[in-house]
């Protein structure tokens, strides 16, 4: 029996680092790799288009900055889409500049719906848009940001995301951990998938989709928990390249109580269930019919890797039962399923902490907060992850419907 535990762990351990260790190799190119510099021929026209509910207190600032970008103004025009909203987002919106579309639709919730209502309407009376840049209401632009996302969209990337940064970082170690781990994804991810020249994964907000694959779509053909990773995940299926650009500089509010943070969460999991039950087939697929490593990058992502270690976890335990109750005939059988269950999650805290405080002091000078707590939070990022495990599982029974997050964090572009 001490032989197959053994050899058991030995295959979970084996096929854990088979499926991740590409992610350690980002990192080493984020580090050390130089970033090719895009320069932009022609200047686009581009529509900004803001899914808002009930977003009367932060959506004018997001405007501002919007109009205080060093772009041509005559060539960005802004659009929010006033969905299902209870309070006067609408004339917020209207009296900052923005055209509103006010959108009331208690059956189809959530923001895919919203932003296909808003495409539609565009595309109906203007075709003068080559492309559009997708924002939430509580995000924060840089100056530079249309500017930097035009140069890598006019190399012919039809799918552009950017650096997603964060308005309130040092709020709690909650809003740390959120920010730490996008501030990860742009840097050791996206940065990294760039310079390989394989596809990237847009996440969540501050992105620019060219129009030709908005009318190829018909809209916004993506409507599950996690619109944007099945988004991310077509794209990939559909052999189009997103395109990543570090230079432009998103500031996004981040979830502090963990209440919201349990629900944003639990509608994560379960959305990036819907995709894998949609989009894994196609993948797979695609990883050998096409010879596409994004796909595999995709299917790593998307994939319930949780499972493994739930089921890893469970076996030692019922080995360790074993030999409790048989203790005088295997008790070298107590020593091994103890340590095969306590070392997994010590190693995968020293993991995460080690990520956290790479991109820590790498980023560095653009974290907004005291050196004393991103210090801490390097600490607490592991933690921050760790509760994406009952999230997970409770995901996986219930029944998630879309919710939106309350913004409260004011500020201006030039407070941040």
């Amino acid at each position: 029996m001490l032989s197959f535990i053994n050899i058991f762990n030995l295959v979970i351990l084996i096929l854990f680092t088979g499926f991740y260790f590409y992610q350690f190799y980002y990192v080493l190119v984020g580090l050390f790799k130089k970033n090719k510099d895009f320069i932009a021929v022609k200047d686009h026209k581009y529509a900004v288009v803001i899914a808002a509910r009930n977003e009367s207190a932060v959506i004018s600032q997001l405007i501002k900055s919007i109009k205080k970008q060093k772009y041509p103004s005559s060539l960005v025009d802004i659009y929010v889409v006033a969905d299902n909203c209870t309070d006067n987002t609408a004339e917020v919106a209207r009296e900052a500049g923005a055209t509103v579309f006010e959108r009331f639709n208690r059956q189809y919730v959530g923001k895919g719906y919203a932003l296909d209502y808003a495409f539609k309407r565009i595309m109906n009376f203007s075709s003068d848009y080559e492309g559009y840049f997708v924002f939430d209401a509580d995000n924060l632009l840089d100056e530079n940001y249309i500017a930097e996302m035009n140069k890598v969209f006019d190399n012919g990337y039809k799918v552009v995301t950017s650096y997603r940064n964060s308005k309130n970082y040092d709020t709690n170690w909650l809003s740390a951990g959120y920010s730490l781990w996008f501030l990860r994804e742009a840097k050791y991810l996206n940065n990294s998938r760039m310079m390989l020249n394989t596809g990237c994964a847009i996440s969540g907000t501050g992105f620019l989709v060219s129009d030709k694959i908005i009318r190829k779509n018909n809209g916004w053909k993506h409507h599950l928990l996690t619109e944007d990773i099945e988004f991310s995940v077509d794209n990939a299926i559909q052999g189009e390249k997103i395109g990543y650009c570090g230079k432009a500089v998103l500031y996004d509010e981040q979830p502090y109580l963990f209440s919201q943070s349990w629900n944003q969460r639990l509608r994560w999991a379960k959305g990036f269930y819907q995709v894998f039950a949609k989009y894994g087939k196609d993948l797979v697929k695609s990883i050998f019919t096409k010879k596409s490593f994004c796909c595999y990058d995709m299917f790593v992502t998307i994939c319930p890797a949780l499972f493994l270690s739930l089921l890893s976890v469970s076996v030692n335990i019922v080995f360790l039962t074993v030999g409790l109750i048989n203790i005088d005939v295997y008790p070298e059988i107590i020593r091994e399923a103890s340590a095969a269950i306590l070392m997994p999650a010590i190693n995968s805290y020293i993991i995460l902490f080690l990520l956290g405080m790479v991109t820590t002091v790498t980023e560095w000078k653009k974290i907004k907060s005291t050196t004393w707590k991103k210090i801490k939070y390097m600490f607490t990022f592991p933690i921050f992850i760790f509760t994406y495990i009952p999230i997970s599982i409770v995901a996986l029974f219930k029944k998630i419907e879309w919710k939106p997050i309350t913004h409260s964090i004011v500020k201006s572009i030039e407070e941040v």
